[in-house]
């Protein structure tokens, strides 16, 4: 749903452009005048302005010269009779998108060119999201098991290879993406994703390559894909585990030869994005299963990047839940919020089968009970406390006895006496085991 204003003194036009706009599930709002509409516009965020060029008072090319210097990115549609046509080229060199002819033809005109339009739009808001920024979250925070991980990232970013991140749900594997087009040549083009696990096949062919106009039913208009739109960036796959056959053959055309077809159409389109693909799915055992395509695996996996899970960086937890909780509470509108200590421990006990998703979820609702700027342990409901439970497979217990020790040495900051006293060891038994783990 897009934010249109319609601007037009004809009180029947403007509701005729209004209603098939909303009734396309647009949020439409209306203006008799220029000077209406210049007010509208400061006082709300717009998608696209839809008006008239002949208006009293400030006109549509006066609107649209004034608008556009103060909102570069909003788009412009104008509506004009046939003596005007001139005048509609004009507004397009101030900025317009593009013109309609009065009378229109029907809702479908309007809607497509609206449709159009919205794409420019959110194309130039892709590119605005994706500009560098000083406050991007960081991948790691210090964890030993992070530190490969930030380093591959970094290196492989500067380069055109293709990038394959593996690893378990929530691990922040669209984090990374995001860094890795942040910090590469394209930083400044789109960056775009696609969850493939959320969509059924037909929507998802339509959703990365788009469609022509009668393409299925329901197709009133042409529709660019996701992965036009990356044109220039970079385009995330996300889940490329769950593509079945029949797109997997689609996508591994795109990949070699950056060109495709949309969904009832014949022009070919070429494309130049930068591949990022992400699956916490093991792609060699569905080569061998015969449910993924071993060529599409050899040009995705290019260079395979394998994020840990949060439970095997413990030194990130506490950081990586303050960052959490300082985003949480901006979004809440409330007071910064503080772990206490007893918070700290819990969360660095937990097993965190849902990784960093898990521990997000966990802090939100803490945040939403809070009565005060601090949380305790008493606030944060974990379902997986208990290591090993969740997901149901019994470790050796030499594997969680290391963990332990590994988990308590984080919690007080290395020291060994008190972390001796959490696990309920001597410090001499601890300092052996360190030694026999190779935990030093």
């Amino acid at each position: 749903m897009a934010r249109i204003l319609v601007v037009d003194d004809e009180d029947g036009i403007r509701a005729f452009a209004a209603e098939c706009l909303e009734l396309a599930g647009h949020d439409v709002r209306q203006a008799a005048s220029g000077e209406d509409a210049l007010v509208a516009i400061r006082a709300r965020n717009f998608d696209l302005v839809m008006t008239d060029l002949r208006m009293p008072g400030i006109d549509g090319i006066e609107l649209i010269e004034t608008a556009h210097a103060e909102q570069p990115e909003l788009q412009f549609i104008v509506l004009t009779a046939h003596a005007d046509v001139d005048t509609a080229v004009r507004a397009m060199k101030l900025g317009a998108f593009d013109y309609v002819q009065k009378p229109v033809s029907g809702p479908a005109e309007l809607r497509l060119m609206a449709e159009r339009a919205l794409e420019r739009r959110t194309l130039v808001d892709l590119k605005e999201r994706t500009k560098p920024s000083t406050d991007a979250p960081p991948l790691g925070y210090g964890d030993p098991a992070m530190a490969g991980v930030v380093s591959q990232i970094e290196k492989v970013a500067k380069t055109k290879a293709t990038v394959l991140l593996r690893g378990e749900s929530g691990t922040g594997k669209e984090v990374a993406a995001r860094e890795i087009h942040r910090l590469s040549g394209r930083a400044a083009g789109p960056f775009v994703a696609v969850n493939c696990a959320v969509l059924s096949a037909n929507l998802l062919e339509s959703e990365l390559f788009g469609h022509e106009k009668g393409a299925f039913t329901g197709a009133g208009a042409r529709k660019r894909g996701r992965i036009e739109l990356a044109d220039g960036g970079s385009f995330f796959l996300d889940e490329v585990g769950e593509l079945e056959p029949a797109l997997q053959a689609k996508l591994l055309r795109v990949v070699q030869e950056r060109t495709f077809e949309r969904v009832g159409g014949t022009q070919t389109i070429e494309v130049d994005v930068r591949w990022i693909a992400a699956t916490n799915r093991n792609l060699r055992e569905q080569i061998t299963a015969g449910s993924f395509r071993e060529d599409l695996y050899h040009r995705l996996a290019v260079f395979p990047v394998d994020l840990p899970a949060l439970r095997d960086r413990p030194a990130d937890i506490i950081p990586l839940a303050e960052r959490l909780l300082a985003r949480i509470s901006a979004d809440l509108h409330v007071a910064p919020l503080t772990l206490d200590d007893t918070a700290k421990k819990r969360l660095v006990s937990a097993s965190w089968s849902g990784n960093i998703r898990e521990l997000a979820n966990v802090l939100e609702r803490a945040a939403i009970l809070a009565e005060g700027n601090v949380i305790d342990a008493s606030a944060l409901w974990i379902e997986s406390a208990d290591v090993g439970v969740d997901s149901g497979v019994v470790e050796p217990l030499v594997d969680l006895e290391k963990r332990a020790i590994v988990r308590a040495l984080a919690q007080v900051e290395g020291n060994r006496k008190q972390a001796a006293e959490l696990l309920g060891i001597g410090v001499r038994t601890l300092y052996d085991k360190i030694k026999r783990y190779d935990l030093d």
